[in-house]
């Protein structure tokens, strides 16, 4: 046996803290009982032996004050703690695992790869958020989405380390995962768009969102306009930058990820669709999987706002009892007239998810006006 192992990662971006996880025996119904005391970076609180614990359980120890501060929270668990307990009748590999207990270790999963699936997916391995990393691990390696790699190749997207001065494809590599900075457990809405603005400067990887100093795009300015009707206390800002939505749990998910400069629709038809259909299915089994009191760890529905046909048709197999599936015409200028202004989406989301997550689980709309 080599001397050092390689470390399992249980990625945590999800909830709000880290926890530490002491060594544990299956008592052979699923369920856990603690085997060592758990500690904390205030000392070490004895545990009782004999007490089952539960996932939740193992949830509620203080954060490591020294633990690094990239975008995803993580826990290393040792050879002996290679996964999270199973959850009393919820057997390992079930459909139905928890999001929190799908340990995933970067590096292993790197070494995995042959050396052209390493060089494709280099950019997926730096930039793609760690919670949907780890369960789209499988669907980036399959033959259609190695396609796509080798497609965006040849038009000059290759690795984090490769980007040409001439790229002439939007947004910047390092951008087309930005969607992903949205925590899948924390995801309580998702916008569904077509492809990213293809001028210069504009797509920065979330739909219908620009870059600060751009100038705000008609579609944004008409979703703002609705804000408006809705929450009268809202002040359109003059920027269209909507990474406050982001941060406050709404997925800004465009169809096709990347586009050629100045032709719409350049990147269409050659995989995106089919790996943003996964990222919908995935969303759809787990999304607000860690929110409201009980943080269970498995979907129990989110808020989708599809505008327009196209996205509409994305969203048509989902579930209308588990999720609330708000659609309407689009926001452009072309259609907004036609059933987008007067929807009143913004404020039918939170009534829904307050409902059913609680108070904080709704989105502050109005915090874009704060921004400078």
């Amino acid at each position: 046996m080599a001397d050092t192992q390689e470390e399992t990662v249980v990625y945590l971006e999800d909830i709000e803290t880290q926890v530490t996880i002491p060594s544990t025996q299956s008592q052979g119904d699923g369920s856990i009982a603690s085997t060592s005391s758990q500690t904390s970076s205030s000392g070490t609180a004895a545990v009782n032996n004999k007490r089952q614990r539960t996932l939740m359980d193992m949830f509620g120890s203080q954060p490591d004050k020294k633990a690094s501060a990239p975008a995803a929270k993580k826990l290393k668990l040792s050879a002996s703690e290679s996964a999270l307990p199973v959850i009393r009748g919820m057997p390992s590999g079930s459909k139905n695992q928890r999001l929190n207990a799908i340990a995933f270790s970067l590096s292993q999963y790197q070494e995995s790869l042959s050396l052209d699936q390493r060089s494709l997916l280099a950019l997926e391995c730096a930039y793609m958020g760690k919670s949907w990393l780890k369960v789209l691990k499988d669907e980036i390696k399959k033959p259609y989405f190695i396609a796509l790699k080798k497609f965006l190749w040849e038009e000059g997207v290759r690795g984090p380390d490769e980007i040409p001065r001439s790229l002439k494809v939007y947004p910047s590599p390092n951008n087309i995962y930005a969607w992903s900075n949205t925590p899948l457990g924390k995801v309580k809405v998702v916008i569904i768009g077509q492809d990213p603005y293809h001028g210069p400067g504009q797509a920065h990887g979330l739909c219908f969102s620009v870059p600060p100093g751009v100038v705000v795009p008609p579609s944004l300015r008409n979703i703002y306009a609705e804000i408006k009707t809705e929450y009268p206390e809202f002040d359109p800002p003059k920027h269209g930058h909507l990474t406050p939505w982001a941060d406050n749990g709404v997925l800004m998910l465009n169809t096709c990820l990347t586009v050629r400069a100045s032709q719409a629709g350049s990147h269409s038809n050659k995989g995106w669709e089919e790996f943003t259909d996964k990222v919908v299915d995935i969303v759809d089994k787990y999304g607000g999987a860690n929110l409201g009191a009980e943080n269970l760890g498995l979907g129990r529905g989110v808020v989708f706002l599809a505008w327009g046909s196209w996205a509409a048709k994305r969203v048509a197999k989902l579930s209308k009892t588990k999720h609330l599936i708000l659609t309407s015409a689009h926001p452009s200028p072309l259609s907004a007239h036609r059933g987008f202004l007067g929807n009143g989406h913004f404020r039918a989301a939170n009534e829904w998810l307050e409902q059913k997550y609680g108070q904080e689980s709704k989105v502050d709309w109005c915090s874009l006006a704060n921004q400078k």
